[in-house]
């Protein structure tokens, strides 16, 4: 997540960013927003989402907006500025580590793209989601694959989302120190796992992750011998 120096073009076989929204804007919707999320992949820290509403002339005011994971974080702090004064409307929810590991990630994020959603102050008529799964609302939407190197609204809100999940894991950083959450971000790095190996999960950890689980004291077995 947000390496940098990645080409920021559409996938091939893709057309151009914003493609997608001017076909939505073209069937008469008028209030479309694009929702995202960041964190499916961390061992640590909640996933957040973001949903982003743009008007249909928003695409030229932000130069250099593209997919979150493709550009340097210090774009991504020069764009998010700039897409909040542009938007109609910013939204951002997440979903907690404890309702990861109750719901499943898949699952947990729907939750905070509709947490993200619903937290807008003015409400959307169309929604264009990245990824395959709709989000659980009665509103007319779209998936799309790849949708944040695609539509301008969900680059809008990849970025949002992930600005606003780097920024908790810098602070969560002070609260356990010793993770390293501040350089990367609850990923699966070798200072990562080095860190869990030696200091045992923290509360931020997904219990039920591959990598966590492993390191968990198992449940006791009751003595049989003592009750007899």
């Amino acid at each position: 997540m947000g390496t940098g120096g990645r080409d920021a073009s559409p996938p091939r076989g893709y057309a151009p960013l914003g493609e997608p929204d001017r076909a939505v804007f073209a069937r008469g919707f008028r209030a479309v927003c694009g929702v995202d999320e960041v964190g499916r992949g961390p061992l640590a820290g909640p996933v957040v989402a973001a949903a982003v509403l743009l008007d249909r002339d928003a695409a030229p005011l932000l130069p250099g907006l593209g997919d979150s994971k493709a550009l340097s974080s210090r774009t991504r702090a020069d764009l998010v500025p700039r897409i909040h004064d542009v938007a109609i409307g910013v939204g951002v929810g997440l979903a907690t580590v404890e309702e990861i590991d109750r719901l499943n990630i898949l699952q947990a994020s729907l939750l905070a793209m509709a947490r993200a959603v619903a937290s807008l102050s003015s409400p959307p008529d169309f929604l264009l989601v990245d990824g395959l799964h709709p989000i659980p609302l009665p509103i007319p939407q779209e998936t799309l694959v790849k949708g944040d190197a695609r539509s301008v609204c969900i680059a809008a809100a990849s970025n949002v989302a992930k600005e606003h999940r780097d920024r908790l894991m810098c602070e969560y950083a002070v609260l356990h120190p010793g993770y390293g959450f501040d350089e990367h971000k609850g990923y699966p790095t070798a200072s990562h796992r080095e860190a869990l190996r030696r200091l045992g999960p923290s509360p931020l950890h997904r219990l039920t992750f591959r990598g966590v689980r492993e390191l968990l004291a198992p449940p006791a077995q009751p003595d049989l011998f003592r009750a007899l």
